[in-house]
């Protein structure tokens, strides 16, 4: 098959990219496929013996197949946990969307079958005062995942993403419904089911509640076939 890079974004911040993206590689892992991901930008790290680390830049290590730093899983990482622009100013750092592809561009020349990058919040997020996140997907022109959080509200920040995508000239791969509450919300089956009309994508799946964040269990409500044809 030929190599396959996409990024993953979500409706807004908190809605499950990290455990989505881990979930999608363990499902790839099980098809036999070697997997990369990345996480170039994390704000809200620890302090540790061996540098600054971050929670969700840990798991997306330890999904993949291949082997990584983790400074390469991660490039910049960022004490506070508020919005990265905010955080990288405050360290005396500068992000741009050119730094990050290079990042990219990196980690692409090693050898894989599909390849994530997580970014950070939503689509619009801020890079730098001229860029925001959306920058990098569209200069290494990678195709996008969209995590959609079912809760209220979800159905207008879903569309209304998918439509910036395509605005962005990107081509939305598809998509993965995420329960990111024990409760389920009012009418979940509706709203779900409002999106697979409307969304435009295909559904790679619709992970229920799992506060052992398991990911290897989320894989099975995955078919992440889509994402693999040639």
């Amino acid at each position: 098959m030929a190599r396959k890079t996409y990024f993953v974004t979500g409706t807004d911040t908190g809605v499950g990219k990290t455990m989505v993206s881990a979930a999608i590689l363990e499902a790839a892992r099980s098809m036999g496929k070697r997997t990369l991901a990345m996480k170039p930008i994390a704000s809200g790290c620890d302090n540790t013996p061996d540098g600054l680390r971050n929670e969700d830049a840990l798991l997306l290590q330890g999904a993949m197949t291949e082997e990584l730093a983790y400074d390469v899983v991660n490039p910049i990482a960022l004490e506070p946990a508020i919005a990265p622009h905010v955080a990288a100013q405050q360290a005396g750092k500068s992000i741009t969307a050119g730094r990050l592809a290079g990042y990219c561009r990196g980690l692409q020349m090693r050898s894989y079958d599909l390849m994530l990058v997580e970014g950070a919040g939503g689509w619009r997020v801020p890079l730098n005062e001229r860029e925001t996140y959306a920058a990098l997907p569209r200069e290494l022109e990678m195709p996008v995942i969209l995590v959609v959080s079912l809760k209220l509200g979800c159905i207008n920040h879903a569309l209304l993403t998918a439509e910036a995508v395509r605005a962005d000239g990107l081509r939305l791969a598809g998509w993965v419904a995420n329960r990111p509450e024990k409760e389920t919300m009012s009418c979940e089956q509706e709203t779900f089911d409002y999106l697979l009309a409307h969304i435009g994508a295909p559904c790679l799946g619709s992970l229920p509640w799992n506060p052992e964040a398991d990911a290897v269990a989320l894989s099975a409500h995955l078919d992440i076939s889509p994402l693999l044809e040639n």
